[in-house]
């Protein structure tokens, strides 16, 4: 199970990282204003600007908001110029940590989850560290009471899935990341939910925790890394046993 799959789960399960609707709105509003100034304000062919509009709706935000991020992000309005960063390191036991980032102040940035690593054991890493460790996918989860395996698979394959696995409660799949949206739209075209549906970085191997006490560490530190409001993404190669993640009292 890959350590992104395992951390995706948490959250889905355990609600670790409901951030307030205002912390929420301000990730959103970077996140469309960096995708329309790398891609493009048209959402026909900018796919992650498509993905951020759906995210945002999902959020509930107003579309006044998100036309307005849009417009910063190509230039038809003024606002703060973001910057892009992803942030390599190690954690606990080693693991690999990715960490997508837009900021207006890179500095701050830097300082801080640099601060934020190594208070729990982890230390930043040059560029190239553990980026290779990780592979472009598009990932998605339907849950398993809305459709048999079977069928699920049948509808994502043909769609152009690359694999599903199913775990707990969950069916995950996995496509390239420009088969995201085919697989998305068959879904929907039998009226089939489904949950996560993001670009990713998935591990290509993992590393098992075994130790309570480190499976805390690594939990919190993904807690807060995901709550700093200029974080985007957080990708991690840790594996944690469903009843160790019970026991941690997260």
């Amino acid at each position: 199970m890959s350590g992104h799959s395992k951390w995706a789960s948490i959250k889905h399960k355990k609600a670790a990282i409901d951030a307030k609707r205002g912390q929420l709105f301000t990730k959103l509003i970077k996140e469309l204003t960096a995708a329309a100034r790398s891609g493009g304000g048209n959402m026909e062919t900018n796919i992650r600007l498509r993905t951020a509009v759906a995210k945002a709706k999902e959020g509930n935000m107003p579309w006044d908001n998100i036309e307005k991020a849009i417009m910063r992000g190509t230039g038809e309005l003024p606002g703060v110029t973001y910057e892009e960063v992803t942030y390599e390191g190690y954690g606990p036991a080693g693991i690999a940590i990715m960490i997508d980032v837009v900021t207006d102040n890179k500095n701050r940035t830097t300082a801080e989850l640099r601060n934020m690593m190594s208070k729990k054991g982890g230390n930043m890493a040059q560029a190239g560290a553990v980026s290779f460790l990780f592979q472009k996918k598009g990932f998605l989860t339907v849950d398993k009471k809305a459709i048999g395996e079977d069928k699920l698979m049948d509808i994502v394959l043909n769609a152009g899935a690359e694999d599903m696995k199913s775990e707990a409660d969950v069916y995950e799949i996995t496509t390239q990341p420009h088969d995201l949206e085919s697989v998305k739209n068959a879904l929907t075209a039998v009226k089939i939910p489904f949950e996560n549906a993001e670009i990713t970085m998935i591990p290509t191997s993992t590393i098992k925790i075994a130790e309570k006490n480190t499976a805390n560490t690594i939990l919190s530190l993904m807690d807060s890394l995901e709550e700093h409001e200029d974080v985007q993404h957080v990708y991690a190669n840790f594996d944690i046993p469903d009843e160790l993640i019970e026991s941690t009292g997260e």
